[in-house]
């Protein structure tokens, strides 16, 4: 234990030192001062992940704070390596960043297809690859795999990557969903060995060399990348053994190592000063503020990504990014509702909250010596020093709210929700979209399903008339009938839902919409 302890020697507190071991990097370390950081409360960071790595919970890690596009808290703390010799843990540590690998690299590469015009998240993934249609997966879209609502499952048997890259996609083209599109959240590591294939199909190009050139490049992550080169292994933390040997350089992941070693779910590999490159550069993309040509996506398509997708069960997701969910116990308390993060199996942790222009960077390499490690406590409890070290308001201004409607909702999942069915609907003058189209001229015009009926309430489909016999109609904009609710009968006859497999509610009421 005293040989640990004294290995807990790295924190690195010169200003100077800092700027320099950053400068490769191309992102200022500044006093947190200056950035409206108390360095009194993000000292005590240091004892707490002393304390954990007493515990045996890992051997060290870095911890990478900034704000207003530069870092105001950098520290190495622990150690690299353990076994079979003793590495200090150095800032410049590369490690294996497994899951961080879905929002850093593989939904901003997807994001990217869809601002080049060879993509729509709204795309059935069978569009693109027609051997996924087997076994019902047909409705699947895009959005579900980055949402994790597709209903495939986590991870498919280790077992059918054994014969290959080739072979492994095929298998995962006819497994069977153990879900309807929509119905659970599911996360699920074969969504985004999904999405990375897509990237690679629709950009021509393999998924590695896309990130490297679309999104490391540009914004000067030198160390971060899939397949480091052999001259790198001196700096990358090493995970647990494989095989008997100590796993250093090579993807922890069995699936990614398996699939050559760059999937869309695991692989990628990264420093905390890249991250907080990578981080610095959403957060001045979100306030649109940042030159064109040094941005890898849009402040619209940035929005997009990082706003909140509710699904299944109560939780919310950004597309590639964890908001607020079951996998979201890394996330501070004291976050606002704007952040978004995700964590790695291997130890890794990134949150970012545009609202506090905030970023929040904890790499650690959980699993070495021994695979028994865990830090999503810690990571959380640093994210939380880290909102408590703020002193100064960020100035950022509120972002837009974006409120969908239930029928905004059916219009942008392409009406997934009516797919083959007979609707009846039953609205007045109130049923709007955000573009102000009627409930009924959008149904009518519906993919995939029929409007046969349209049923009116109290004071009519038009909401003009005061009496308490209203009339059956015909609307004159679909020509279909309107049946009145409001007439001879208060509730749909059995004879009016003859012909119906599903009936849609759409009314305005005061203040409210149902």
């Amino acid at each position: 234990m005293k040989g640990r302890m004294d290995a807990v020697r790295s924190l690195v507190v010169g200003w100077v030192v800092l700027a320099v071991l950053a400068a490769a990097q191309d992102i200022a370390v500044v006093d947190p001062v200056t950035i409206g950081l108390s360095a009194d409360v993000l000292g005590r960071i240091e004892p707490l992940v002393t304390a954990e790595i007493a515990a045996g919970r890992l051997p060290g890690g870095v911890v990478c704070i900034g704000r207003h596009g530069a870092i105001g808290w950098l520290a190495a703390i622990g150690d690299r390596q353990v076994p079979p010799a003793v590495e200090p843990m150095p800032v410049d540590t590369i490690f294996d960043l497994a899951s961080l690998t879905t929002p850093v690299a593989t939904a901003p590469a997807v994001m990217q297809l869809v601002e080049d015009g060879k993509l729509r998240l709204s795309d059935t993934v069978a569009s693109h690859f027609p051997a996924f249609a087997a076994k019902g997966k047909d409705k699947i879209t895009v959005r579900d795999l980055l949402v994790h609502a597709s209903g495939l499952i986590a991870d498919n048997p280790l077992a059918d990557y054994l014969d290959g890259p080739t072979k492994a996609i095929e298998r995962i083209m006819e497994l069977e969903p153990l879900a309807p599109p929509g119905e659970r959240f599911i996360y699920s590591d074969v969504n985004f060995i999904l999405l990375g294939e897509l990237v690679a199909r629709l950009s021509g190009t393999p998924l590695a060399e896309r990130v490297r050139e679309r999104i490391c490049r540009p914004l000067g992550m030198a160390d971060t990348g899939y397949l480091p080169a052999a001259d790198l292994r001196a700096r990358i933390a090493p995970t647990e053994p494989r095989d008997g040997a100590m796993l250093r350089g090579e993807v922890h992941d069995p699936r990614a190592w398996k699939l050559g070693g760059a999937a869309g779910h695991a692989g990628l590999f990264g420093t905390a000063p890249d991250l907080a490159r990578y981080s610095s550069a959403l957060l001045a993309g979100l306030r649109a503020d940042r030159p064109a040509a040094d941005a890898i996506l849009s402040p619209r398509a940035l929005a997009e990504m990082t706003r909140s997708w509710r699904v299944p069960g109560g939780a919310f997701r950004g597309l590639g990014w964890d908001k607020r969910s079951g996998f979201s116990s890394n996330r501070s308390d004291l976050y606002t509702d704007a952040a978004f993060g995700h964590g790695g199996f291997t130890g890794t942790s990134l949150w970012i909250d545009p609202r506090l222009d905030l970023f929040v960077i904890f790499l650690s390499s959980r699993l070495h010596p021994d695979g028994k490690g865990t830090v999503n406590p810690l990571a959380s409890r640093i994210g939380s020093l880290a909102v408590a070290a703020i002193r100064a308001p960020a100035p950022v201004a509120e972002p837009p709210r974006q409120v969908l409607t239930g029928l905004d909702v059916l219009e942008r999942d392409g009406f997934r929700q009516l797919a083959g069915r007979k609707v009846g609907l039953i609205t007045n003058h109130t049923g709007r979209s955000r573009a102000g189209r009627t409930t009924p001229e959008v149904l009518k015009n519906a993919p995939g399903m029929e409007l046969v009926a349209l049923f009116s309430p109290e004071h009519g489909f038009a909401g003009a008339l005061d009496q308490s016999d209203v009339p059956d109609a015909r609307d004159p904009a679909t020509g279909l009938p309107v049946r009145s609710l409001y007439g001879k009968t208060r509730r749909p006859t059995a004879e009016m839902l003859a012909d119906l497999d599903t009936l849609v509610y759409d009314i305005q009421d005061i203040g409210c919409r149902f």
